[in-house]
């Protein structure tokens, strides 16, 4: 069985930055596919940003060139920095993992961006 962990989350001006972090845990396996997700109230997930085994990576129009999605393999980590945050991206931020075998979700992490 793999976990996933998020942290970083917190209450940040607009204007600011914040950067997530994804830890995996469990039997020895190997991340292939990650991703943050976030629902705000009200509304249902959506996919923010999406990094695949060869670190390709895919972004939300609405996080383009504020967000950014990367990882370290050996510390089974998955990290989401966020720039210029705006009050619309106040939601609970999931990631996503994907091995050979299943996908795994974290419990989430609260981001609110104050105006």
């Amino acid at each position: 069985q793999v976990q996933l962990v998020e942290s970083g989350g917190g209450l940040v001006q607009a204007g600011g930055s914040l950067n997530l972090s994804c830890a995996a845990s469990g039997r020895t396996f190997r991340i292939n596919d990650g991703g943050w997700s976030r629902q705000a109230p009200g509304k249902q997930r959506e996919l923010v940003a999406f990094i695949n085994v060869d670190d390709n990576r895919k972004y939300a129009d609405s996080v383009k060139g504020r967000f950014t999605i990367s990882r370290d393999n050996a510390k089974k980590t998955i990290y989401l920095q966020m720039n210029n945050l705006k009050p619309e991206d106040t939601a609970v931020y999931y990631c996503k993992a994907v091995t050979n075998t299943a996908v795994y979700w974290g419990k989430g992490t609260q981001v609110t961006v104050s105006s």
